[in-house]
């Protein structure tokens, strides 16, 4: 299985990015900032905020309470609450994302008291090799608009520079979340992201497994995250 090399990624990886990046830039910019804030939101963006918040916080519970000397990559990091959060352990922070809109945002809610030495935001895509080599990459959210090939693949690139683990999250393939894809009630249609794909558990687990550059990765820790209209799982590839 080939590996998506950031320079020249696979057409339906560029495209669906694309789309992505237009989505939360000129469409739901405004949304985002109520949805990951404190701002009341309808019964919907409640549940997956909510949701958020738990998924957040599980993947922050399998990272080191003291992350002193260590570096993360936060790929895919839109308005920057996880990165805040493992800055604050000490880690020394990269918060990538493919919308300005959402890196402007996670700059301005940047804590003051945190140095922009150990905190840093950037636009770009998360499978760039010039954001360098990590002890852990995160990926919450960022790879649930992509197919198994595809999720394989950019694991695949992102595990050349992740020298302890990979935390990430799919959308599963349930009954209860493709009911709600094929319906299209995950937000209203006025400012819904472009379509959430989600995965049969087995057939991701078969594709990580043959993938030649996950090789030197175990699959570890994982958890599923179901709060009414969010739905994500969470798996940890740790080195070794």
């Amino acid at each position: 299985m080939s590996v998506i090399d950031a320079a020249t990624p696979s057409a339906a990886y560029e495209n669906r990015r694309g789309r992505l990046e237009a989505y939360f830039d000129r469409t739901a910019r405004d949304a985002w900032i109520q949805l990951t804030s404190d701002a009341p939101v309808s019964g919907v963006r409640a549940t997956v905020r909510a949701g958020r918040d738990r998924m957040r916080a599980t993947l922050m519970d399998w990272l080191p309470r003291d992350m002193t000397g260590l570096t993360l990559l936060d790929a895919g990091c839109g308005t920057g609450a996880l990165a805040v959060a493992a800055a604050r352990r000490g880690a020394r922070v990269i918060g990538v994302d493919v919308s300005s809109g959402l890196i402007d945002i996670a700059r301005e809610r940047t804590p003051q008291d945190i140095p922009a030495s150990q905190l840093e935001f950037r636009v770009g895509d998360m499978l760039d090799p010039a954001f360098g080599d990590v002890d852990y990459v995160v990926a919450m959210d960022s790879l649930i608009h992509y197919p198994v090939e595809d999720i394989t693949n950019a694991l695949g690139a992102l595990s050349g520079r992740a020298r302890r683990a990979i935390l990430f999250t799919f959308a599963p393939q349930t009954p209860a979340l493709s009911l709600m894809h094929a319906a299209g009630k995950l937000f209203p249609r006025s400012d819904r992201a472009p379509a959430i794909e989600p995965v049969s558990e087995a057939r991701l687990r078969r594709s990580l497994q043959s993938a030649q550059p996950l090789q030197t990765f175990t699959a570890a820790r994982d958890a599923r995250v179901a709060n009414g209209f969010y739905v994500s799982h969470a798996m940890e590839l740790a080195r070794g």
